[in-house]
């Protein structure tokens, strides 16, 4: 069942207590606050072998990645990552902990990857990607990756040591 919410006029004001420019129905109060969003996704290995997935869709299509996708509502993080592993890549996993999070504001999002390992040796495109292939770490197609997140998880799932890391990133004249 879909459900329609109807907002009337709004105006950009600023409301009462607050200090930035926000979308404000005048007849009803209604405040349309636009946060975010957040991007969730594994790096997922099965033995010595990454599982990177061509894109089907825009943005980069053609180009790959590692599973990931936005963040649904009473989600967790590593749940949002493991529906989008089996959505992407048709591929079971179990989440051993945080890989890291970098902060994006430029394009208002926020990444949270996680390591995750394989429970088999399935996996099968999903509807968002044209290939899916388990890979050797010298077989990384560094590339024709979608976008720069994907290598900076890649690489510090390589990098081992610390179970997570904070980034914030600055804009460049790349694909962020």
């Amino acid at each position: 069942m879909v459900s329609e919410r109807k907002i009337g006029p709004s105006v950009e004001t600023v409301p009462e207590g607050d200090d930035r420019i926000r979308l404000v129905c005048p007849d009803c109060g209604y405040i349309s606050y636009e946060n975010p969003k957040v991007v969730v996704g594994a790096v997922c290995v099965w033995q010595d072998r990454f599982l990177i997935c061509r894109r089907a869709i825009e943005p980069r299509q053609g180009r790959w990645t590692i599973p990931a996708g936005y963040l649904e509502l009473g989600e967790t993080t590593a749940d949002g990552a493991r529906r989008e592993v089996q959505e992407e890549a048709g591929a079971e996993v179990r989440i051993i902990g945080l890989l890291g999070l970098y902060e994006i504001p430029h394009i208002n999002q926020v990444y949270v990857f996680h390591r995750a390992k394989m429970t088999g040796p399935e996996f099968a495109p999903g509807q968002e990607s044209e290939a899916v292939e388990l890979v050797q770490w010298a077989d990384i197609p560094w590339d024709e990756l979608a976008f720069p997140s994907v290598a900076w998880a890649l690489r510090r799932y390589d990098e081992g040591g610390a179970p997570s890391h904070a980034t914030y990133v600055e804009k460049t004249g790349g694909a962020y």
